[in-house]
């Protein structure tokens, strides 16, 4: 958060801020600008200056080489040689030119001066060709470099990203760093051309100067006086079309947001029955006139400026020429060499007007690529080991012992732990149900379970039998765990993926992902789907199937299926289907206990946990209570604390209170309930003495 603050003193003042409209102030409270990673250099180079650019240029050019090698080591040396030999065959050709105007102004007749000019002129041609064909390799080679680094710099973010700590995604600033990354592996592509087009107005600023010093050494000193005005207007109208874009897009981003919201159907209902359209109407129409009220100001300020450059300019120009007038009318410099000077002077004001651009341009992608490299540091940094110490081949049990997690938040206001010294256990083969309240913690356990959560430092441990979750290879924790959480994703791929993801290392087997959808009843979806297993669960798309939420929730239990994992964690599985489909759903799960499986079952729905083998109610972070159903119940015999029994009381009197006929045996109920208990847990007790 702090680091958030510093980036704003940072920031240099945007002078559209008073230009807000009175619109933008209602509906959005001010400017509407994202909160997301690559809008923190808005305007980061607004202060940069020529000198401040010169010495950047280095860096930059570097960035750009070690993308490039990275991606395409030949093409590189290809942009590289070609470029070097253009700015030498440039150098070669004034030189050719200048003795090509020796010769001409001469003494002799026309034929004569004509035939001594022939050689330099069949140099000034060559050299032209080959710069041509030099600009086609090197055109070709950066054509070819462009896609690779994109790719290459796709690719390496994205394999460190997937691998990196599940509470680094949940990280805002670590989302924000991710923000500006992505937009930077789109700049490297764009990073190449813009380093191909500097490396070649450098160059051939370089070759214009080197000529103009072997000419005459006076010369050297009239090009920075003819360039230095246009390189300073270069400079200064390209901040201004920055700012002017920028200012132009906050309206713009405002009134596509009004346009959306007229048009999406989300909002549609409301639109109408409540008549927004002509109140967000106005509001576009008032935004609009802001901006172009702007734009105005704006391009007649750029007017202003470009109007003052070109006045400079031209007095550069005429103290340029007149010091070579000066230098002509005092012999000491021959018509030929004024005549050459005057070429690459001009050649050198269009390189380093070239140069300014291109180096504006290179600059702003440059922040974005530093973002790059700096999440692919961070990302490294958070990655999940790639190795650790081996699982036993047969678990007994994962226990937790006195663990202690806390979301991490910002540093000046730490938040309070989610769970606190949890100690309970779940033993292998069996069905383990987890009870409680909305924020009590549950999700948050089984995600350290899963393996996507470790404690917090000195916060306990969780035991796979005797290996250390912290220790341990966590690829082998996650191949143990199948997760079927309640928002699951909806991958936007076909039924046969979206069922066979659940293990995508191994080929898609048709088969199994039949039979996946046999155990969760979605063989009732796939029969309806236009494509059967190819067909795409994706909206919007061609060919693209909608489906329920139930349907989906029968995929998602597919999916873990089609898994086999030793470990299966439902969370709400039936949340989205009907009764019919719900109790089926748990006879299917108690069956794979039956076979060996081990079951972890979130629900709210307690009648669904009588058959569990273990209860763990959850409440504030804590184990409240741990037990049988049985034991839970018990309000004599029992150990519990009673908050399974009474949430269970109310669930099971609200549901007798809802049925025609049976509000007066609501008590005979919840009495029938007590004593079933009681009976149950005396006949357990007996059955463990005769064990």
């Amino acid at each position: 958060m702090s680091q958030d603050k510093d980036q704003d003193q940072d920031r240099p003042e945007q002078p559209d801020a008073p230009n807000v409209s009175d619109s933008e102030r209602l509906l959005f409270g001010g400017e509407l600008a994202y909160d997301i990673g690559w809008e923190r250099h808005e305007g980061a180079w607004l202060k940069l200056g020529l000198w401040d650019m010169a010495k950047g240029m280095p860096r930059l050019a570097g960035m750009g080489v070690r993308l490039a090698h990275r991606a395409d080591a030949r093409s590189l040396r290809v942009v590289i040689g070609a470029e070097l030999g253009r700015g030498v065959s440039q150098a070669v050709g004034l030189v050719a030119v200048n003795s090509v105007l020796g010769h001409i102004l001469s003494g002799g007749s026309t034929n004569e001066r004509l035939a001594r000019a022939v050689p330099a002129l069949v140099i000034v041609a060559v050299t032209a060709l080959i710069g041509s064909l030099l600009r086609s390799a090197s055109t070709a080679a950066t054509g070819a470099l462009e896609p690779k680094v994109q790719r290459v710099a796709t690719e390496r973010y994205l394999g460190l990203v997937h691998r990196v700590e599940l509470a680094a995604i949940e990280d805002d600033e670590f989302h924000r760093l991710l923000d500006a990354a992505r937009y930077g592996a789109d700049s490297a592509r764009r990073m190449i051309r813009y380093c191909t087009s500097t490396l070649n107005s450098a160059i051939s600023l370089i070759a214009a100067a080197g000529v103009l010093t072997v000419l005459h050494p006076g010369l050297l000193p009239l090009l920075v006086l003819m360039t230095l005005p246009s390189a300073w207007s270069s400079l200064t109208i390209s901040k201004q079309r920055y700012i002017s874009f920028h200012t132009f897009v906050q309206h713009a981003r405002a009134g596509h947001l009004l346009g959306q919201l007229l048009t999406q159907q989300e909002a549609a209902a409301e639109v109408r029955v409540h008549e927004v359209g002509p109140f967000l109407l106005g509001h576009f129409r008032s935004m609009a006139q802001t901006s172009e009220r702007e734009q105005t100001r704006l391009a007649r300020n750029a007017a202003r400026i470009g109007l003052g450059a070109d006045a400079a300019g031209g007095i550069a120009t005429l103290l340029t020429y007149g010091a070579l007038g000066l230098l002509l009318w005092s012999g000491r410099m021959d018509f030929a060499v004024a005549g050459t000077a005057v070429l690459a002077i001009r050649t050198g004001v269009s390189s380093l007007d070239g140069l300014v651009t291109q180096i504006t341009d290179l600059h702003q992608e440059s922040l974005f690529v530093a973002d790059y490299e700096r999440l692919c540091v961070e990302a490294g940094a958070r990655a999940i080991p790639a190795t650790g110490e081996a699982l036993p081949e047969r678990l007994r049990e994962v226990r937790f012992e006195k663990v202690t997690f806390t979301y991490p938040g910002s540093t000046d206001k730490p938040l309070e732990p989610t769970l606190r010294e949890v100690s309970l256990t779940f033993p292998m083969g069996k069905v383990i149900a987890l009870v409680g309240e909305n924020g009590s913690g549950k999700s948050t356990l089984i995600k350290l379970l899963a393996g996507l959560y470790l404690p917090d430092e000195g916060g306990g441990t969780i035991w796979w039998d005797g290996v250390d979750a912290a220790a341990a290879d966590r690829g082998q924790i996650f191949a143990r765990v199948a997760l079927m959480s309640q928002s699951f994703y909806h991958w936007p791929f076909t039924f046969r993926v979206n069922v066979g993801i659940g293990r995508p290392t191994l080929p898609i087997d048709d088969r199994a992902v039949e039979a996946a959808a046999s155990y969760s009843g979605a063989d009732g979806v796939l029969a309806e789907l236009p494509r059967g297993l190819g067909t795409l669960l994706a909206r919007g798309y061609r060919g693209g199937h909608q489906i329920s939420g139930g349907q989906w929730q029968k995929i998602g239990i597919s999916r873990a299926k089609y898994k086999d994992a030793e470990i299966l964690v439902v969370d709400e599985p039936t949340s989205a289907l009907d009764a019919i489909a719900e109790q089926k759903v748990f006879d299917q799960i108690r069956a794979l206990a039956a076979t060996g499986q081990t079951i972890v079952l979130i629900t709210h729905r307690l009648h669904s946990v009588r058959h569990a083998d273990v209860i763990h109610v959850l409440k504030d972070g804590r184990v409240a209570e741990s037990g049988t159903f049985a034991e839970l119940m018990d309000e004599d015999g029992g150990t519990g604390t009673g908050d399974f029994r009474a949430a269970y009381t109310v669930q099971a009197s609200a549901f007798a209170d809802s049925l025609p006929g049976q509000r007066d045996r609501a008590a005979d109920t919840r009495a029938d309930t007590r004593a079933d208990t009681r009976a149950d847990t005396r006949a357990d007790t007996r059955a463990e003495g005769r064990t």
